[in-house]
């Protein structure tokens, strides 16, 4: 007995030892997080994550912009989930072409990268309706976004419908998919105070319905204070660091899930940008300040709005400074400056996910945030100059280091500078613009001009004017509103100095105003105040006299509460100036007609363009069809359309949908917000493509112009006081160990793909002045430079330039020298 009892134990004890020894080696699948991270499949780890929304670009780039962005130092995409194009109708989907989201989330997979994903379903995102599909407002007695049981009846089926997709492709990261967040709502505290305890009551229901989703991943919200139960509250804006109040627990991480890489546009915007060293700075500020441990950039590419995808007045283009500009090019220094930022984080990773934060006064304005195991060896610290204009010298643990306004240095060990926000490495571009010759040539226009409709041929009548959303139904951005009224000879002004005035309220967002048959003029609000007043004089006529105006919407709104109420088109029309005084037309009976002609005849399509006559083309006409053929350009470099000379209206490429051009509306500066109009390669055809453009009000088709698009002209600015290039470091186990034997700073150019440096168009060494595109030389000057620089990187793809007074045979006591190299080349494709 006692021998068999000695048998079971032995037996017993090798099945623990056996399972110990799987369980050791066995990887842990799941995410979870505390105070200081996210753990991943059982790891704590630094997230380096970038916005691409896979409905704005097409299928065909998804590959090359997600390793373009693992490039950049990135380990994980953001996206939201768009409702509005998933289920255009109630209860029908649509999981095709570019809404493919489960291939888009494959892909991420497929680079070893995780995936952040932001259901909503209330996006915002400058997209139209926010997200919401317009059927949604069509719903009896709802109210979106609060405790109403419609809304959120329909929430919880879209929501489950997309948990149940990822779980069945297995895209959860318990699943060994990608994903690793997700996010319900979206930045409801921006709203909630609207809805009062219905706010809180929804924020509550939201988070337990997500949570029961039981997906085995975080949930979170952005800009929700206090996020409820388990739910990690973000932060969404540009300086995180010094902004966020943090999750509402010291068990939740810090987390900011948009850090805005620019400004989206609207049209009538001037241009706005955001630099790179101010992009590098905050997050450099947020991860050493705030502990932070996850950044993602909003956008990391922002793409195109084809078809209806805008939100209100929001332009085509959108988020084009980022990173990735809109076709997807690498904006430099952008996106290679950010890309030394992460390699100079990622050296500090140790000290980051598990040293003791602390924080060093250095002087003023000056201090140093440091993380550190002593017994362990590991150290980095974040010496920071936070005043805006003056550069500062500090003593950090006996060592000196120079400190550029507002800037960060990355010491990886403590000692070592790999990095400042403010001295950039990364070699700079700038944009062209080519016409092709191949689509322009043999450039001949057809024209069909929309009649206005009468009021006595248009069924849809009503007392006073309909309202415009619900009359387009988010189909169209057109409806013409009609009437007719009747004067006597005493009705009208007798002083030939005195006019009748229409005068039109409209509450958005933009109209055209004919008067028995002729053209008037325009009248538009603006993303800010979309309600404008219309005045113009008109000549009436004893007898009948028609108005009909053209209403138009510019994308549904994406923000604020009580969306479902949001009305449009026109309010109160009038005629002011009458010996009889003011005639009030708004209750005179309308009628209305929903579309153009060529929208409901789908003049656009290939197949179906010949449904309309086609006349020889002029210019300067209003509510008028455009059409050509053209080849498409030679080359894989992206195309656009310059509608430089056009005004305002549609664009398409064989029956796709470009989305909305509005050059007539300029900025404050007298330019337009957006002249270039991105048509997807995989829209072209070899030859014979057909464009069609819609055009409101005027436009000179005959200049319009198909180009390409590259970021040939690249160019380099360092001096002998940046660091060394970050790659130069690397670290084992707890060491900075250098790469290289030269710590000096380089100077680096490179072309992109197939193409080699065919020409040095400047070349300084001293103290040139400008920026990329507009070099001037310095009072000090090396002529050398030009004569090494072409010597070194003609006929290359990529060269390394030496920065120092003896390789371009300069006077170091030359006054005024910053040591500085500049360099701008051209690229061009390589000859076979």
């Amino acid at each position: 007995m006692a021998r068999l009892f000695n048998h079971v134990c032995l037996l017993t004890f090798l099945v623990i030892v056996l399972c110990l020894s799987f369980a050791k080696g066995a990887k842990t699948l799941g995410v979870s997080y505390d105070g200081r991270s996210l753990i991943i499949n059982g790891r704590r780890e630094l997230i380096f994550s970038g916005s691409i929304h896979y409905p704005r670009s097409t299928p065909d780039v998804w590959p090359e912009l997600i390793a373009r962005a693992k490039r950049g130092g990135l380990n994980a995409i953001d996206t939201y989930v768009f409702w509005n194009v998933h289920e255009p109708a109630q209860g029908k989907y649509n999981f095709e072409g570019r809404y493919d989201l489960v291939k888009f989330l494959k892909l991420i997979q497929r680079h070893k990268m995780y995936a952040i994903l932001r259901l909503g379903p209330f996006i915002q995102a400058e997209w139209n309706y926010g997200g919401f599909p317009y059927w949604l407002r069509e719903i009896n007695n709802i109210t979106f976004r609060s405790d109403n049981p419609p809304f959120k009846n329909q929430m919880q089926k879209f929501t489950n419908h997309i948990v149940k997709m990822m779980k069945d492709e297995k895209l959860f990261a318990p699943q060994g998919g990608p994903i690793i967040l997700s996010q319900i709502e979206n930045e409801y505290s921006m709203v909630q105070a609207a809805f009062k305890e219905s706010g809180s009551r929804y924020i509550e229901w939201a988070a337990k319905m997500a949570i029961g989703l039981k997906t085995g991943v975080p949930w979170i919200m952005c800009k929700q204070t206090n996020a409820p139960q388990e739910v990690i509250s973000a932060c969404n804006g540009r300086n995180c660091g010094d902004t966020f109040k943090g999750p509402g627990s010291p068990k939740k991480p810090t987390l900011w899930t948009e850090n805005w890489t620019a400004q989206y546009r609207v049209f009538g915007d001037p241009p706005s940008q955001r630099s790179a060293e101010d992009l590098a700075y905050a997050v450099a500020r947020f991860f050493s300040k705030s502990g932070g441990t996850l950044v993602n950039y909003y956008m990391y590419h922002g793409g195109t709005n084809l078809g209806r995808g805008s939100a209100d007045f929001v332009t085509t283009r959108y988020y084009d400074e980022a990173p990735l500009d809109e076709f997807g090019l690498q904006k430099e220094p952008k996106w290679g400056h950010l890309k030394d930022l992460h390699h100079a984080l990622a050296l500090s990773r140790k000290a980051l996910l598990w040293g003791v934060r602390s924080n060093e006064k250095l002087g003023q304005d000056v201090e140093a945030w440091v993380y550190e195991l002593p017994k362990h060896n590991v150290c980095a610290a974040f010496l920071t100059n936070y005043h805006s204009r003056l550069d500062k010298s500090v003593n950090f643990r006996g060592v000196d280091y120079f400190l550029p306004h507002r800037s960060i240095s990355v010491l990886p060990d403590c000692k070592t500078v790999v990095f400042n926000t403010q001295k950039v490495n990364a070699q700079h571009n700038a944009r062209t613009y080519h016409p092709s010759k191949e689509a322009n040539k043999h450039s001949s226009w057809q024209m069909y001009h929309e009649r206005i409709p009468s009021f006595r041929r248009t069924s849809l009548k009503s007392m006073t004017p309909l309202e415009l959303m619900d009359l387009t139904k988010d189909t169209t951005d057109y409806a013409w509103y009609i009437t007719r009224f009747h004067l006597e000879d005493e009705d009208l002004p007798i002083r030939r100095d005195i006019k009748p005035v229409i005068q039109i309220s409209n509450l958005g967002h933009a109209m055209h105003v004919f008067v028995n048959g002729k053209y008037i003029g325009m009248g538009h609000g603006n993303k800010v105040e979309k309600a404008f007043v219309f005045q113009r004089p008109v000549r009436l006529r004893p007898g009948v006299n028609h108005i009909a105006i053209l209403g138009m919407i510019v994308g549904l709104p994406d923000n604020g509460p009580y969306l479902e109420r949001r009305m449009l088109g026109l309010h109160v029309v009038t005629i002011q100036g009458l010996n009889t005084g003011t005639l009030d037309l708004t209750a005179n009976t309308w009628a209305h007609k929903v579309g153009m002609d060529g929208e409901l005849k789908n003049i656009f399509d290939p197949r179906e363009t010949d449904n309309v006559k086609w006349t020889r083309a002029s210019k300067g006409s209003q509510v008028t069809w455009y059409k050509r053929t053209f080849d498409a350009p030679h080359g894989d470099d992206p195309v656009i359309v310059d509608m430089s000379s056009m005004g305002k209206g549609w664009i398409w490429i064989n029956g796709e949908s470009i989305g909305r051009y509005w050059t007539s509306y300029e900025s404050v500066l007298g330019t337009p917000t957006q002249s270039e109009y991105h048509i997807p390669r995989p829209f072209l055809k070899p030859k014979d493509n057909l464009l069609v453009i819609f055009e409101e009000h005027w436009g000179n088709p005959n200049k319009v112009q198909i180009k390409t698009v590259s970021r040939d002209n690249i160019c380099t600015i360092v001096s002998e006081f940046h660091p060394a290039q970050v790659k130069s470091w690397t670290r084992e186990n707890s060491h900075i160990r250098t790469v290289s034997d030269d710590l000096k700073p380089t100077a680096h150019l490179k072309c992109s793909k197939g193409k080699v440096i065919k020409s040095i168009a400047f070349a300084s060494y001293g103290n040139p002045q400008g920026a990329c595109g507009n070099f001037t030389v310095g009072t000090c000057h090396s002529k050398q430079a030009k004569i090494v620089a072409e010597k070194v990187c003609l006929g290359k793809p990529s060269c390394t330039l030496p920065i120092s007074n003896e390789a371009y045979q300069t006077d170091p006591r030359c006054p005024g020298t910053t040591r500085t190299l500049a360099i701008q080349a051209k690229c061009s494709r390589h000859a076979a």
